[in-house]
């Protein structure tokens, strides 16, 4: 995972990265279930990948589930993996599943 990805550990640590952060933020919610695993395994690289090449216009946030119920909950992830493009706070965009880095690209363009 890239050094630029954020990974709260609960939801206060999740709401305080998105309260200090300056720049629209990707939410990526991750699950540790069986079958969630190698999924959001092979999203960490695109992710990662995508953390580093929008360095200075995103702010990208690794999120178990399972640790961020909250956050999780106030978003409406029901999957995993799942995207939530965030600007002030406010959802403005949602994703689901398996992506390339040009669909992620696609995902995020036009709405930063």
């Amino acid at each position: 995972m890239a050094k630029r990805v954020h990974q709260p550990r609960e939801d206060a640590e999740f709401d305080f990265i998105l309260g200090m952060s300056r720049v629209p933020a990707l939410a990526y919610f991750i699950g540790t279930w069986p079958k969630a695993i190698e999924p959001c395994r092979a999203m960490d690289l695109v992710v990662g990948g995508i953390a580093d090449e929008y360095t200075g216009r995103l702010t990208v946030v690794r999120t178990d589930i399972t640790r961020c119920p909250v956050a999780t909950e106030r978003y409406g992830v029901t999957g995993a993996p799942s995207y939530v493009l965030l600007k002030a706070g406010a959802a403005v965009a949602h994703g689901t599943g398996l992506m390339t880095i040009a669909e992620v690209r696609e995902f995020l363009d036009g709405r930063l």
